[in-house]
């Protein structure tokens, strides 16, 4: 039997924060989820200079002492020493955003990772993406022999949510409780979620809370929205935290520009909750016939479709039956996603090395 290849996992980015890709590279990217290939995660560096010195010096020493392995980046951009042996590199791609919102990104994201991003892009062969949509959309930017896989999570109950008596809970609350999470920034839109509700508020003759729940990013959104009435910014919460504040919501509202995955949707319809996100490719993929599809542009519209769906007779119990379906629905998506993902490592490694790998000749 000839000894298979390792394959090595860029953790360099992980145990500093809490976000889609830390959770996403948690879930897919370790020992338990490529079994029964051998694998090796490169651990984070220290602040930022340690994880810039992991990406630029040790990864790229580990893949010239290790030829015939192969690298797997599942969050921040490679070292451009990978784009000369794109035959045994892998990009996990989470969304294009370095690319097609430039004007979204901080200082770091257009001078230092969207540059890295771009040549990966170019010159990588091999790329697995968090969803279809994110696959179609960078169809448009490698090179069109490129493999894209999709490697859709599966969606655990990280938050401890539960339906619970979500069904049984009043029609009109007051207030009516509005929930949503991310990062605050341009890109997610937080401030036609406060305006959305503003007007929702008007319509329906009932005060509505808006929380958000994210740590500050850059640009003025949370100074605009610290002034907003109803609106309250919780900054960033531990699970058990987070899970209180959507436990005791009736909405989820989404507004983002786009999304790569949009995590959080998912993980919220563990408790039962409605969720409300742009009429766009990404949120379709993601919700399915679960989700209540809006164009955050145009608020009064937006306003009177949340309004019919809360005039549904038992909406609660409705909405709370599809999203259980929803999660269901897609981590069979996911578990398949896997099965394909390790045939494609197989063949991989294979190609690599020149021989039958582990996994074939078991």
């Amino acid at each position: 039997m000839h000894k298979s290849a390792t394959i090595w996992l860029d953790h360099s980015h992980m145990g500093r924060r809490a976000s889609g890709i830390e959770r996403i590279t948690a879930e897919l990217f370790n020992a338990r989820a490529l079994a029964p290939f051998s694998s090796k995660a490169y651990p984070a560096g220290t602040g930022k200079l340690g994880v810039m010195a992991a990406q630029m010096i040790g990864l790229p020493w580990a893949g010239i002492r290790n030829r015939r392995d192969v690298f797997v980046f599942p969050g921040f951009p490679p070292s451009p020493y990978f784009s000369l042996i794109p035959e045994r590199s892998v990009l996990y791609v989470h969304d294009l955003f370095l690319l097609s919102r430039r004007d979204q990104l901080n200082r770091a994201g257009k001078y230092y990772m969207a540059p890295l991003f771009r040549i990966a892009i170019q010159h990588f062969q091999n790329f697995l993406t968090n969803s279809e949509d994110t696959a179609t959309k960078l169809r448009a930017y490698c090179d069109p022999r490129a493999s894209i896989i999709p490697y859709r999570p599966v969606i655990r109950n990280v938050l401890g949510l539960a339906v619970g008596d979500r069904g049984d809970r009043p029609a009109r609350p007051q207030p009516l409780k509005v929930v949503a999470i991310g990062t605050i920034e341009p890109r997610k839109n937080f401030i036609a979620a406060a305006e959305l509700c503003e007007n929702l508020s008007g319509l329906m003759g009932c005060p509505i809370e808006l929380h958000i729940i994210g740590r500050s990013g850059w640009g003025d959104d949370v100074r605009i929205l610290s002034t907003r009435p109803g609106v309250t910014l919780h900054g960033f919460l531990r699970d058990r935290e987070a899970g209180e504040i959507l436990s005791s919501s009736d909405l989820y509202l989404c507004t983002s520009h786009e999304e790569g995955l949009g995590l959080p949707l998912l993980e919220a319809q563990y408790g039962g909750l409605p969720i409300i996100a742009p009429d766009a490719a990404i949120f379709r993929e993601v919700l399915g016939s679960s989700g209540i599809y809006i164009d955050p542009a145009d608020p009064r519209r937006s306003c009177e479709l949340v309004r019919q769906m809360l005039d549904k007779a038992q909406w609660r119990r409705l909405h709370s039956n599809a999203s259980i379906a929803n999660i269901e629905r897609w981590n069979r998506l996911a578990e398949a996603d896997r099965h394909h993902v390790l045939e494609f490592f197989d063949r991989l490694i294979s190609d690599t090395r020149g021989v039958p790998t582990q996994r074939q000749v078991a």
